[in-house]
């Protein structure tokens, strides 16, 4: 019953975003929509997927994310194994550098200078290349993975004439699924998510992600909805006139903000199913020893 009730609460919210978006915003006025539309429509979802703005943006969004997850599982699952081999050179330096970068950051000013100075502001590329490295906590749990692996096994592949390069990416690599799928999913939710790159190192409408172009939509809605309570009191004519403006027919601002955060949701939501199975043991791994 527990868990039952812990689940309602988690999607209901999510299903209340869906069914309202596909009522009628005229029909919207009379009161929200808890369990089914009362009036169906796809009006605002055709009006969303006929944004190119939204497209755009859903297309900028989806190729971040893909080559950013990509390369930066890659890229970090190399550091991660050099990290744990016990013969690495300066390793007391990299665990250092890597401690203090989880807890110290620069600061918005000096990432915003750095960017501008590489020539990556209202750049695709501020998108791709500041997110390659996956972060020093990500290492930690790679290195109990690698950690995890029998040494004889590299051993003999070193005896065999292997070059640390063939050792990772055909020993090392497919042995390390589980913990591959896990932060492979952490990472290309955070990226998905991720509106605060386009906040403040773009300025092209051409760049914009698909959580900015929500989070304008939202405000914008809200900026009206400001605007109306404060003519209630002064001016009711005024007040109608925004409100019949802001709901008219069967689309409304708040129908299509919330289609549009539906959409904004369903890739991570279908992804989550297909590397759940990768979870448990790809987050928990290192934790108990046997």
């Amino acid at each position: 019953m527990i868990m039952i009730i812990l689940m309602a609460v988690t999607v209901y919210p999510f299903w209340f975003s869906l069914v309202s978006s596909l009522n009628s915003g005229k029909d919207l006025l009379r009161g929200p929509v808890f369990l089914l539309p009362r009036d169906f429509t796809f009006a605002s979802w055709r009006a969303v997927l006929a944004d190119p703005a939204i497209l755009r943006a859903t297309w900028i969004t989806a190729s971040r994310t893909v080559i950013v997850t990509v390369i930066s599982i890659v890229y970090t699952a190399m550091f991660a194994y050099a990290f744990s081999r016990s013969y690495l050179k300066m390793k007391r330096f990299y665990v250092i550098l890597g401690f203090a970068s989880m807890y110290f950051h620069g600061g918005l000013i000096p990432s915003f200078l750095l960017m501008n100075w590489l020539g990556l502001y209202d750049n695709y590329m501020v998108y791709i290349l500041p997110s390659l490295f996956g972060g020093f906590y990500n290492v930690i749990i790679f290195n109990a993975n690698y950690k995890g692996i029998p040494d004889s096994l590299f051993e003999s592949a070193k005896m065999d004439g292997a070059s640390e390069y063939r050792i990772f990416f055909q020993i090392v690599f497919p042995l390390s699924k589980p913990v591959l799928a896990a932060l492979s999913v952490f990472t290309a939710v955070g990226i998905w998510n991720d509106y605060g790159t386009t906040l403040f190192f773009t300025q092209s409408p051409r760049l914009q992600t698909l959580q900015y172009v929500i989070l304008k939509l939202i405000q914008s809605n809200r900026a009206v909805e400001n605007m109306m309570s404060s003519l209630d009191s002064s001016n009711f004519s005024v007040a109608q006139m925004i409100s019949s403006s802001k709901t008219q027919g069967v689309v409304s601002a708040h129908t299509i903000e919330l289609a549009a955060m539906v959409l904004a949701s369903l890739p991570m939501i279908i992804l989550y199913p297909f590397a759940q199975r990768f979870f448990v043991k790809g987050v928990l791994l290192g934790s108990v020893k046997e």
